[in-house]
């Protein structure tokens, strides 16, 4: 991946789009010969902020900024097909995590770019005639949405650019000093988005536009993390080393009050926003854009030219193309199914599909067995288990030409397409036979090591035998295309959906866990059950395939502990948001990282691998920042000790 130096004219390399007052969707539009005065013109504030909602595209969908916020978590491990870009992330002694390996870079390759081009607009904008605040604090979300993300991952991070703190830089300078924390927060997140809040429309004004509300979650998050590292409860390392004491005089229980009453005040003045139905209509492809998502990095299938000329037919997975989804998939491809009843004629019966759960496997993330056992236990009420991941493979090869009609599966029992060729059970079953070790190496006739079980024709998976071979798909992030006809479609290029980044429903996560702060256990288990209920509504059976109309809301309610802790709280924003990039920011935020990720259960690497593997994860509380990438340590021109300085201490000299 390219690298990029944050101190360059970043501006000027983001400021590429424009947009047209009058329509209501981003006019994205190549402008070429940018200079500096172009953000002093009505087209230069225009384009440049129509830059900053396209670069969510850079990093929201990325594959590698999945793995950076997911992998090493209790919700993500590395897979069978995981490589440099997973295993030291893990923290689980298959390598080790550096400034050259971690993909958090990017994050710091796009970001600062982004901030530059806000810098700008900002700076700019006011002396443009016509140009009202609402607009240029678009540009102020912008920038402190990206500085929050950074503060989060590497800890305090420079304001100044090149040109003075928070001024739009137009001289590459190779020098660089990092605010701390309480200045980043104080400085740059906190004023633009208070401003944000003020000046931001109820709606939109463009399709995907910024809102209050998205100011009000990202605030509220902010003032709740910002809380979190005040108190310090862990006594996890920051750096730049400085007083956890804020500038302004105000104390945690200040800023977790604050943060509940933003929360609050969000859900009660929604505008356009609120909660679907069901947790399934939140993520089908068929009802993206919906209400419940506050912001998201747009794709459209329509044209590759809007989506800034990704490939919907054979992608690479590059920026700014959305291919998150294939980083957690499995090779069910390797699926064998018979053509006959009386002899095992094989054939490959489930193929790479353009629906969801169903598309191109990276195999690079795998889920550990505690994510069915522990986080999504309860599969019956709760609807979100179903809405989040595929566990049932069915058969398409009356699309993939591989065979026609009836085929013979587990058993030999006959199975036609769309039936399940595969299945993870929600419980183990001690009556699973499985191949012998003679039997296609283990790998049996499923030819991926499942089991089968009398009178069911499909193979399956017990939660006992998830391994880094096979596992859970992630099916709400995954691929929806409307113009498969009847055929496969193009399941190996990048995703035309929308990619969320924002959600309405954080906004009840932060309220609750702002309430366990303040011990306002009432007011957090009421936020949360609000989530809970929801859970409870099924309008679809997602992997079965069928409608279901049912409420488990007064079940899910009941189910509910009397007292929400903070570790309860994680584990909803687990069900709600999973593999949403959440996860570790989550865990370090509320320092429990290295208590809820510290080990986790999983079989081998191999398709025959069926024991449980204990594993356990090294994590020390300086690992608690994310290393600066090793490209911006190279790019300083500043002396060797300076550039030390300028890395988190746990990652010099690697």
């Amino acid at each position: 991946m390219k690298k990029h130096n944050i101190f360059i004219v970043a501006g000027l390399l983001a400021a590429g789009l424009s947009l047209t007052g009058c329509s209501d969707v981003l006019d994205e539009t190549t402008r070429e010969n940018l200079t500096p005065e172009y953000f002093k013109t009505e087209k230069g504030v225009e384009g440049g902020i129509t830059a900053l909602y396209a670069n969510l595209r850079n990093v929201w969908g990325n594959g590698y900024w999945l793995i950076a916020n997911e992998t090493g978590t209790d919700e993500y491990t590395w897979g069978h097909g995981g490589n440099e870009n997973d295993k030291p992330i893990d923290m689980s002694n298959n390598g080790e995590l550096n400034p050259t390996n971690c993909r958090a870079d990017v994050l710091w390759n796009y970001a600062f770019s982004d901030i530059n081009t806000a810098n700008g607009v900002i700076e700019n904008a006011t002396s443009v005639a016509g140009i009202p605040e609402s607009l240029i604090s678009e540009a102020r979300f912008f920038r402190a949405f990206d500085y929050f993300w950074l503060v989060q991952e590497f800890g305090g991070v420079p304001l100044d650019l090149g040109s003075g703190e928070l001024k739009f830089n137009t001289t590459a300078v190779r020098i660089s000093k990092r605010n701390t924390v309480p200045e980043v927060y104080t400085k740059a997140i906190f004023p633009d988005l208070l401003t944000a809040i003020e000046n931001l429309p109820e709606t939109g004004r463009v399709t995907g536009g910024l809102t209050k509300t998205a100011a009000r979650l990202v605030l509220a998050k902010a003032y709740l993390t910002y809380g979190w590292w005040l108190e310090n409860p862990n006594n996890i390392p920051t750096y730049p080393e400085c007083d956890r004491t804020d500038p302004d005089g105000h104390d945690a229980k200040w800023y977790y009050q604050q943060a509940y009453n933003l929360a609050t005040t969000a859900i009660a003045n929604p505008g356009k926003f609120g909660l679907q139905k069901s947790f399934y209509l939140v993520n089908v492809g068929s009802n993206d854009r919906n209400s419940e998502i506050v912001l998201y990095a747009d794709h459209t299938e329509s044209s590759n030219y809007y989506d800034g000329g990704t490939n919907f037919d054979w992608a690479n997975g590059n920026p700014p193309g959305n291919f998150a989804r294939w980083m957690c998939r499995w090779d069910y491809t390797f699926l064998e199914t018979s053509k006959s009843a009386s002899t095992w004629d094989k054939f490959r019966s489930v193929a790479r599909e353009a629906v969801q759960g169903k598309d191109r496997p990276w195999k690079e993330m795998a889920t550990p067995q505690e994510v069915t056992k522990v986080t999504f236990k309860d599969k019956t009420f709760d609807s979100r288990f179903d809405g989040t991941f595929a566990y049932q493979f069915r058969g398409n090869w009356d699309r993939s030409g591989n065979a026609k009609g009836t085929a013979y599966n587990a058993n030999n029992l006959p199975v036609n397409p769309g039936d399940s060729i595969l299945t993870f059970l929600d419980e183990d079953d001690p009556n699973i036979q499985w191949p012998s070790a003679s039997d296609n190496a283990g790998a049996g006739k499923s030819n991926v090591g499942a089991g089968w079980l009398p009178g069911r024709a499909d193979w399956v998976v017990g939660p006992s035998q998830i391994s880094r071979y096979k596992y859970l798909n992630l099916w709400k992030n995954g691929i929806y295309r409307t113009d498969n006809g009847a055929g496969l479609g193009r399941p190996n290029g990048d995703s035309p959906r929308p990619y969320p980044v924002l959600k309405f429903s954080e906004l009840y996560l932060i309220g609750a866990e702002a309430a366990v702060k303040l011990g306002m256990n009432t007011e957090a288990r009421n936020l949360i059950n609000v989530l809970r209920a929801r859970a409870g509504v099924w309008t679809y059976d997602n992997n079965r395939q069928r409608v279901k109309v049912a409420d488990y809301s007064k079940e899910m309610v009941e189910a509910t502990p009397a007292t929400i802790t903070i570790d309860y709280i994680l584990e909803e924003r687990s069900r709600e948001l999973f593999g949403e990039c959440y996860r570790w920011t989550d865990l370090v935020r509320t320092q429990t990282w290295g208590k809820l990720a510290k080990t986790y259960t999983i079989c081998g690497v191999n398709a025959a691998d069926r024991t449980p593997q204990v594993v356990t994860r090294n994590i020390k509380p300086e690992n608690y920042l994310r290393p600066i990438p090793q490209g911006q340590i190279d790019a300083l021109d500043m002396t060797a000790a300076e550039k030390d300085a300028f890395q988190n201490p746990a990652y010099r000299d690697k």
